[in-house]
């Protein structure tokens, strides 16, 4: 869609201006009136945990791109709590991110990072969609499943009463009810907003692309630790239907770990690994594209143009 025939989504805008305003100065000023209560910390740790991995090991790994077999409790987990991050439903999330991948930087994109770096953060969630009968038949599997359809029926319900009642009533059960709001609801939506919103928005700006370059997605090892493990968003590019994000022993991948340890209690089966083989494949493909770019660097002289393609992200090493 051009950008004149956008419509600014208010709702959307007005939120996403002052939440922050409100998660960061309130908190702030808050604090310094009334101080930091541990119950309000608490909080914001325990809803920022059980939120973030809703999305991430939830509406990421398992509704988007069913990496593994869930439990049905543990789909209920992750519908209640992942309303409570106010990132949609479980079905739009996984609708978008599926064009995402099919359509990666092109204009059915839905968070193009091809139009900018905060568009794509942020900016794609401030207008309205266009209306679309088809808009969700890349997701018939969460059609038929009651318990998405239920979330995506009473998502705001859900998000206002849990992601925002408990907090308060927690704080005002310890003489704080204020303070329950701004740091385990209003802070904590923020913060799990803005870093699962870097996935969009960072981890196709910077980083290395070891394992394939047809699209701008980049492995980010510094992302991984604000993203629960969505860092090595290159490698999740190329092989969308694996259950981890950081594939080696030391990625910092706390989804991985989630999902590992859940499958000792029977709550998780099948994680979907890809293979060995398949795995040096992508690397070689894209050592040898390193190599060429180099030995094209070396011609350069001559005046030769350097196709795009053969550009990497990152000349260096191609170790992630």
């Amino acid at each position: 869609m051009k950008p004149l025939s956008r419509q600014l989504d208010w709702a959307n805008f007005i939120f996403l201006l002052f939440s922050p305003l409100i998660g960061v100065v309130g908190t702030i000023y808050y604090s310094f009136h009334y101080g930091i209560h541990p119950v309000n910390v608490t909080l914001l740790v325990a809803f920022f945990w059980l939120t973030g991995l809703s999305i991430t090991g939830g509406y990421h790994r398992y509704f988007a791109h069913k990496t593994y077999v869930s439990h049905s409790l543990l789909k209920l987990f992750y519908l209640v709590f992942g309303a409570c991050a106010l990132q949609n439903t479980a079905l739009r999330w996984a609708s978008d991110h599926r064009n995402h991948h099919r359509y990666t930087d092109t204009e059915k994109d839905p968070y193009n990072f091809q139009e900018g770096f905060w568009y794509a953060h942020v900016g794609w969630i401030c207008y309205k969609r266009p209306s679309d009968p088809s808009q969700f038949t890349n997701v018939p599997d969460l059609l038929n499943d009651r318990l998405v359809m239920w979330q995506h029926r009473y998502y705001l319900l859900i998000a206002i009463l849990i992601g925002f009642g408990i907090p308060t009533l927690v704080g005002l059960a310890f003489g704080h009810p204020l303070g329950g709001f701004l740091w385990g609801g209003i802070l904590r939506v923020v913060l799990v907003h803005h870093f699962t919103f870097l996935v969009n928005s960072a981890s196709h700006r910077f980083g290395k692309q070891p394992y394939a370059n047809d699209d701008s997605s980049r492995d980010c090892w510094w992302l991984a630790f604000l993203t629960n493990g969505e860092g090595y968003h290159n490698f999740h590019h190329k092989f969308p239907s694996d259950y981890r994000n950081g594939i080696r022993w030391f990625h910092w991948d706390p989804t991985k770990w989630w999902l590992c340890s859940l499958r000792m209690v029977g709550l998780t089966s099948r994680l979907n690994k890809v293979s060995t083989q398949a795995l040096l494949q992508a690397r070689r493909a894209m050592e040898r594209v390193h190599s060429t770019w180099q030995m094209t660097q070396s011609l350069s002289h001559v005046g030769a143009a350097i196709p795009a393609k053969l550009v990497p992200a990152e000349a260096g090493s191609n170790s992630i």
